[in-house]
């Protein structure tokens, strides 16, 4: 019984001053500190402010060159060349295709690397992240030893069903595929570690399966990460050119890229070749402002 005069206290009650979210704490030190103090902790020591103006200077120059250079007023008669035209359509088809092949493979192996502890899992992350910094040729050369027709799997395929991927659109897809499925994987990982579970728990409390709380949760809460995931593999798709020169190489029609365009084109003429680089550009300057709430947001 409660002591007269005394309200009972609840000992289950959070303690709020406890409590008290991040950003207010961090709120109230900077109201504590003088105002001179504010000024001095976001004054640049001497020298640092010249040195990051020269670093973006040296990374946005040879970008603005681009744009200066880029013939804008025969950029259209230059892009509707006929081998313009096949490169960047097949670049569209083979990009969305690795896109494609990337989610169907790489979300599940995201849920599994981010949700089923196993032994092994390490080494199973480093394989994953592996080709995000092996060297482009590298990787082409690995695909080759693997899937080519003296591969290791390659030479089943081709005995087997008859697939021959060397030097081919599929072979295309699966080299694009190849580099850019870790960025999906690893950013969808990213999401689902950061997903509240409560939900999915409550969903198995009310009833549902593990496949329906799957599609009908998680894939939901995992929106963003499933669109920033497919918006960064899908540009890195895009690009590729050590690992598809190497194992699909260089056919007009059947496996010659934008970026194997512009390598080619650099050779014969610059024009196109610069025309062909600002639409490559613009295309990544375009992933990167969808992508700027997601992955670029400034506190």
């Amino acid at each position: 019984m409660a002591a007269a005069g005394l309200a009972p206290v609840d000992l289950a009650a959070p303690d709020h001053a406890a409590r008290r979210p991040a950003a207010g704490r961090a709120a109230g030190r900077r109201a504590a500190l003088p105002a001179s103090g504010r000024r001095a902790r976001h004054r640049a020591p001497a020298g640092l402010v010249p040195l990051a103006a020269l670093a973006v200077a040296f990374l946005a120059l040879p970008l603005v060159a681009v744009a200066v250079r880029t013939p804008w007023g025969a950029l259209a008669e230059e892009l509707a060349a006929p081998g313009v035209l096949a490169a960047l359509r097949l670049s569209l088809v083979c990009s969305l295709g690795a896109l494609a092949l990337s989610f169907f493979l790489g979300l599940p192996l995201a849920w599994v690397l981010a949700r089923v502890p196993f032994r092994g899992r390490r080494i199973v992350r480093a394989l994953v992240i592996l080709p995000m910094v092996l060297p482009p040729v590298v990787g082409g050369v690995a695909l080759l030893l693997a899937y080519g027709r003296q591969g290791i799997v390659g030479h089943l395929l081709e005995q087997a069903l008859g697939i021959t991927l060397p030097f081919t659109t599929a072979g295309v897809i699966v080299a694009e595929a190849f580099v850019g499925m870790p960025f999906f994987v690893v950013t969808v990982e990213a999401g689902l570690r950061a997903m509240d579970g409560r939900y999915e728990e409550a969903a198995a409390s009310l009833g549902a399966g593990r496949w329906t709380t799957f599609r009908r949760v998680t894939l939901p809460l995992l929106a963003p990460s499933l669109g920033a995931g497919a918006a960064l593999c899908w540009a890195r798709a895009l690009g590729e050119f050590g690992a598809t020169i190497t194992f699909a190489g260089n056919l007009p029609g059947s496996t010659q890229t934008m970026p194997l365009a512009v390598y080619l084109a650099l050779q014969t003429d610059t024009t196109t070749a610069v025309a062909l680089s600002a639409v490559m550009l613009a295309i990544s300057l375009t992933v990167l402002v969808v992508l700027r709430d997601r992955w670029f947001r400034l506190p």
